[in-house]
């Protein structure tokens, strides 16, 4: 994420103590726009959050965060990617799933890390893309919609990380109409 994207980024919320904000990123910009929102969240703003991957393990997450000066003890994974043998697996700071097509455990990891951390926090949705690979679009659409009643209810900073090109445009219409923000960034 250039200088100019956080600009755009904090123009977009700086009147806002909680807000959800929809990022289409070009894949080539993927892994950079996440870490450099991640380290905006924790190192400028000192808000701990929740960090939900559905395309790497946490531990390579994890490691490329340390790697560019963010503090990943402020945050909670919940990891839909590593496969376990125990249901809902927890160590450290990861609540493992097993699996993007888990929605309700999905859910349930969310509530229960969005609990544990203190009165301000974010909640980071990587990606919503990977949903619809292993769900249907209406069990995503239903999803998505769940996500954003709870980042809502839970008065959070909510940021949802698509892909600009490997989602379906209803979709990205839905999560922008549910959203306060909407920021492409472009390759």
């Amino acid at each position: 994420m250039s200088n100019s994207t956080i600009s755009l980024f904090k123009k977009e919320v700086k009147n806002l103590d909680d807000y959800l904000v929809l990022i289409t990123v070009s894949s080539k910009n993927y892994q950079k726009t996440n870490i450099d929102v991640i380290k905006f969240l924790i190192n400028d703003e000192k808000t701990p959050g929740v960090y939900v991957t559905l395309n790497k393990p946490y531990n390579i997450i994890e490691r490329s965060l340390k790697n560019n000066n963010v503090d990943a003890r402020l945050i909670i994974f919940i990891d839909g990617v590593t496969q376990t043998g125990n249901k809902n697996k927890k160590i450290k700071n990861c609540l493992f799933i097993g699996s993007p097509e888990k929605l309700s455990d999905i859910s349930m990891a969310m509530d229960q890390a969005v609990k544990a951390l203190p009165k301000e926090k974010f909640v980071f949705f990587d990606s919503i893309n990977t949903l619809t690979i292993f769900n249907s679009p209406a069990t995503v659409a239903r999803f998505v919609h769940y996500l954003a009643g709870k980042m809502r209810e839970w008065k959070i900073k909510g940021i949802i990380i698509s892909l600009e090109k490997d989602v379906e445009e209803s979709l990205l219409n839905e999560l922008t109409q549910l959203s306060d923000s909407r920021i492409d960034i472009k390759s």
